[in-house]
């Protein structure tokens, strides 16, 4: 593990280290454990977690016996000191001198135990529901429901690129001078076209569904990124951030080497305001009338892409930066299935309202995200493509997320418990932006403009090309 991902668990896991997974669950039932990792592909850990848990458990015992036999020497050597036993008194005094010393080893050793099953837990991702469909990759995706724009459908066009460079509006040669490859400058109506989309989506959130429009910084610590389950897992597809000299300083030494920062002032760039709008909640404890919470953002966005080599090299389909409207909402478990429904309509409701076609897959085990229990992606048509893409992904994560940032509420019986986190795009504004110009495209390479979008567009009706 990178010193940075090292850092994240260090920063969070200052509870108990089953606040990522219940150790206490996996003891009672570790066969229902090990079926839920069989299905996401995994071999069986429960037995292995076991182990490491009574290790920790052994290590914290003998840290106790050695604090407890010190408490009772301290009687004893009083005692021996009252009764003038000066020979008894040196012996017990050289005993509690030793196993003073022995503490240092003692807590090194519980420590160890702790960060090695904190660790292990760290890297296992959340147990999919049962109504979650088994497969390997995405061809293992199960159609859910699908939507007909009331337009006729594109079955095929040109692709966003070619429209965006022919109006002169999208520039990627000179986003490559600025920041390099995955990059795009957007120009004049087409920007603005972005701009809307953004707002578009805010208002309809914010007015029609009840979300609490936040506008959150996109700097965030190592713990908020562990706490949503980017780190340590997805170290490599994040931005890391230094404070102005420490980033070169961090470098100094062997080339390459995993160095942590000389201080404090590190950050992540969020890959999705998923980060800092679930943590909004971490190390509280909630009243139950205060759920659901529901919030929306709509931020720049920044993804590494570390594992996407080669793939939509051209466009804007994948980018280092881009903007997205997130949806998370925080609920009670009784809840969570039910707003799971609800986020999915609202995020439908845009691609609805935009009149664009579009499905909605239920993603199998073999696809679905590291923190997901459950997710649904819905997919939007993309004739220049010939085929579906995905624009917004509405998960599920049950108190997997709860656990890492320590999120709880008190319910009716007036103990805590642990929160549902879930977390959705409502939705991801440059696909937005994709499907609209190619959906929307016109034979002499025009685009007109959705009619929701008009009172965003100051009128405009059709983008035509560079003024």
């Amino acid at each position: 593990m990178r010193q940075s991902g090292a850092r994240a668990l260090d920063a969070a896991q200052k509870t108990r280290a089953d606040s990522m997974h219940d150790i206490r669950a996996i003891r009672e039932n570790p066969d229902a454990f090990d079926r839920d990792l069989q299905r996401r592909g995994l071999a069986p850990l429960s037995a292995e977690l076991i182990a490491l848990d009574e290790a920790r458990k052994s290590s914290v015992s003998a840290a106790q016996a050695n604090q407890e036999r010190r408490n009772a020497l301290a009687k004893e050597i009083g005692g021996a000191k009252k009764a003038k036993d000066e020979d008894r008194a040196a012996a017990l005094m050289a005993e509690v001198a030793a196993l003073k010393a022995a503490e240092p080893e003692l807590k090194a050793a519980q420590d160890a135990a702790d960060r090695t099953l904190a660790d292990r837990l760290a890297a296992i991702p959340n147990r999919p529901k049962p109504d979650v469909p088994e497969g390997a990759d995405e061809h293992g995706n199960v159609l859910y429901r699908s939507h007909a724009a009331t337009r006729e459908r594109l079955t095929e066009g040109r692709e966003h690129f070619e429209l965006g460079e022919a109006s002169g509006l999208m520039d990627f040669e000179a986003a490559a001078k600025l920041s390099g490859s995955r990059f795009v400058v957007l120009k004049g109506q087409l920007a603005r076209l972005e701009r809307a989309l953004g707002q578009f989506m805010l208002d309809l959130h914010t007015q029609e569904h009840g979300y609490l429009e936040v506008a959150p910084p996109v700097l965030v610590r190592d713990a908020a990124m562990f706490g949503t389950a980017q780190l340590p897992k997805f170290e490599d597809d994040q931005f890391s951030v230094f404070k102005g000299l420490d980033y070169v300083r961090s470098l100094q030494g062997q080339a390459g080497a995993d160095t942590a920062p000389v201080s404090d002032e590190h950050f992540w760039l969020v890959p999705t305001a998923e980060v800092p709008l679930t943590n909004l909640v971490r190390e509280a404890i909630l009243r139950e009338e205060e759920l659901p919470l529901r919030f929306t953002a709509l931020t720049p966005c920044f993804r590494a892409e570390a594992g996407a080599a080669g793939r939509d090299t051209r466009g804007m389909l994948r980018q280092h930066q881009f903007s997205k409207v997130e949806l998370v909402s925080i609920t009670t478990p009784e809840e969570s299935a039910n707003e799971h429904e609800r986020m999915l309509t609202s995020a439908e409701a845009v691609l609805k309202k935009l009149d664009l076609p579009y499905r909605v897959m239920t993603l199998c085990t073999g696809d679905m995200g590291f923190a997901s229990q459950k997710t649904y992606d819905i997919e939007v048509w993309v004739p220049g493509q010939r085929t579906h893409r995905e624009i917004s992904s509405c998960s599920v994560c049950g108190d997997f997320q709860a656990r890492r940032m320590n999120a709880r509420y008190r319910g009716k019986d007036g103990k805590p418990a642990y929160v549902h986190t879930l977390n959705g795009s409502g939705v991801a504004v440059g696909r937005a932006l994709i499907a609209v110009m190619e959906n929307y495209q016109n034979p002499d390479g025009s685009i007109t403009v959705p009619s929701v979008l008009h009172p965003y567009m100051g009128g405009l009706n059709r983008i035509e090309g560079a003024r």
